[in-house]
């Protein structure tokens, strides 16, 4: 069995870049997304920003592995817009990644080949300016446990370095913690020789 990829890298912040080419402006935005339902909102403000531009066309990819995408042209002609950011994207290896173009139409057409080369390469710098952050995706487990075996769950959590989100001390004790995907066989393999120890499921993140 080959070793479990855990990580992926997205952007850490929002970031801008810039193309010009023949009067024309494309003004490109790069967002870091962890759902589709983010994406929206972000295309929506961008349209109110930029309310006289001629085009807002945009690409994205969400998952560990990229498995949620979408290209859109706006208006362009097909194939010349969303896939050239999409292919900027996926070049550098990101996920959770959404980048915007924004055009001012400047009067001369730049024809199939101008197009593709001006939203690849306005997407290019507003990516160049990103910082590039590498993340662990997490398994989110929440530990039930009597309270005699406090001890035992407190130096599973720090020897396995997990990441605690919450936890409670009372008749019944609880702690939710991240857990890194590569460790998750691990670290259930513990609870399970921890009397009273229960682990649940709760999400991936």
């Amino acid at each position: 069995m080959g070793e479990i990829k855990d990580t992926y890298c997205t952007i850490a912040d929002k970031a801008q870049g810039l193309y010009k080419e023949k009067g024309s402006k494309f003004m490109a935005y790069a967002f870091p997304v962890s759902a589709e339902d983010e994406v929206k909102p972000i295309l929506l403000d961008l349209r109110k920003d930029y309310h006289d531009a001629r085009h807002h066309c945009y690409a994205y990819v969400i998952g560990y592995d990229g498995e949620s995408w979408r290209v859109n042209d706006d208006g362009e002609p097909s194939s010349t817009a969303g896939k050239p950011i999409h292919g900027q994207i996926i070049s550098r290896n990101l996920t959770n990644t959404l980048v915007v173009v924004v055009r001012y139409f400047g009067g001369t057409k730049l024809g199939v080949s101008g197009l593709l080369n001006a939203y690849k390469a306005a997407a290019s710098d507003a990516l160049d300016a990103a910082q590039i952050v590498e993340r662990t995706i997490n398994e989110i487990y929440k530990v039930s446990f009597a309270y005699p075996a406090t001890n035992d769950i407190m130096r599973l959590i720090k020897e396995e370095d997990l990441q605690v989100m919450s936890q409670e001390f009372n008749v019944s004790c609880s702690a939710t913690v991240g857990v890194r995907l590569s460790k998750t066989d691990l670290f259930l393999d513990r609870v399970d020789k921890i009397d009273s120890a229960v682990a649940e499921h709760i999400k991936t993140e």
